[in-house]
């Protein structure tokens, strides 16, 4: 059974491999958006209660993706890998989104949680060099996986954003810059924990990129001490742009209502 599983869900190498920005690429993002924008126009107009059950539904499925995968990972790559664990933006927002959909502590930073899962998975949909650096087939578990679970994230935040689940409000952004502050302290912990040399074998994680950039720009021995500083400004940078195209989208919304 092992050898049949693993034949579905390991890496597949072929000569048509997933680049980032090559034709596979493109074709996932363009099926990804398009998903998203039509049930978005398609639930629009619906009541409230179906909208707040697609947002359920949207979380729900992604973090059955992120605890499926642990499971799939030994038939797919024969271990599980750490590097999955919720260190990562994109990992540790889908926790959170979920346990704030379930808890009522979480409840409290749903917008937080939501944003930021929008901005780690929105770009790793954009710039998924994770995959494309293993140059497998496109259709490989790996890619459509790694494709499927930041599609659904981001779906989610768009929900949450466009049918009024959550609000945005100019005067509470420092929530999001405290939250962004939170999530480097988080994997600076994480990278800190697991990574070093057990039994001759290198854990180099690199959780939220606090250790080194992902363009591999900095000196290693200089980037530890200079990229949780850039993340935090980076990342808030990125969730005031939200904030803008969120109030611009609102009043050109406005605007049209009011011609009509």
């Amino acid at each position: 059974m092992y050898e049949f599983l693993n034949g579905i869900f390991s890496d597949k190498k072929t000569e048509t491999v997933f680049r980032v920005f090559g034709i596979w690429h493109i074709l996932y993002m363009l099926i990804i958006f398009s998903i998203i924008i039509f049930l978005v126009f398609l639930l629009k107009n619906k009541n409230q209660s179906i909208k707040e059950k697609a947002i359920k539904i949207a979380i729900n499925f992604a973090f059955g993706l992120y605890i499926a995968d642990f499971f799939i990972m030994p038939f797919a790559y024969g271990e599980i890998d750490l590097e999955k664990l919720p260190f990562h933006i994109c990992t540790s927002t889908c926790v959170l989104c979920f346990l704030s959909r379930h808890t009522k502590f979480f409840s409290k930073y749903t917008k937080e949680f939501a944003l930021l899962g929008l901005l780690g998975n929105l770009t790793y949909v954009i710039y998924p060099a994770g995959v494309g650096q293993y140059l497998i087939h496109p259709l490989s578990y790996r890619a459509f996986q790694t494709l499927l679970f930041h599609g659904t994230m981001t779906c989610y935040a768009v929900f949450c954003l466009s049918f009024g689940d959550i609000k945005l409000d100019w005067k509470k952004c420092y929530k999001d810059l405290i939250m962004i502050c939170i999530m480097v302290i988080w994997a600076i912990i994480g990278n800190y924990l697991y990574n070093g040399n057990v039994n001759d074998y290198n854990h180099n994680f690199n959780w939220f990129f606090v250790i080194q950039d992902p363009f591999y720009l900095l000196p290693k021995n200089i980037a530890p001490f200079i990229m949780p500083f850039v993340n935090v400004i980076i990342f808030f940078i990125a969730d005031m742009l939200v904030y803008l195209v969120y109030f611009l989208i609102k009043r050109i919304n406005l605007n049209l209502l009011n011609k009509s």
